[in-house]
């Protein structure tokens, strides 16, 4: 499925890798704080051992927004991703990928609704 696919590839690339960050405010080691990695992308939330955990917000360089759960850096938890294209998944992730249960909408308002694992739709 194009649309799924879609949003998978934005699941890796929205997830700041290797990048340099700034803390802009708050703790960015053991709290609550703000950060802007160098390819724009911004995140503001909790951080544990200097990583992403608990709740945040982060927006990528092109506009895309993920708001739930973080553990360890990653998308962990329920949360809600869109893509600037219309693109939305809200539901689980597990290790920056879609798994559990969810909802994906396309641009043009058709939905996806059913059990996620490793980032492809498995059932209804």
């Amino acid at each position: 499925m194009k649309t799924l696919s879609a949003v998978i590839l934005f699941v890796i690339v929205l997830i700041p890798v290797s990048l340099q960050a700034v803390c802009l405010k708050g703790d960015c080691e053991n709290g609550y704080g703000a950060e802007v990695y160098s390819d724009g992308s911004k995140y503001i939330g909790t951080f544990k051992g200097g990583k992403q955990n608990g709740k945040g917000t982060l927006v990528g360089s092109d506009g895309s927004k993920y708001v739930g759960q973080f553990k360890n850096g990653q998308l962990n938890g329920k949360g809600i991703l869109v893509r600037p294209n219309g693109i939305k998944y809200e539901g689980e992730f597990k290790n920056n990928k879609l798994n559990g249960h969810g909802t994906l909408t396309s641009s043009n308002g058709k939905q996806i609704t059913g059990t996620f694992k490793d980032g492809e739709f498995v059932n209804k």
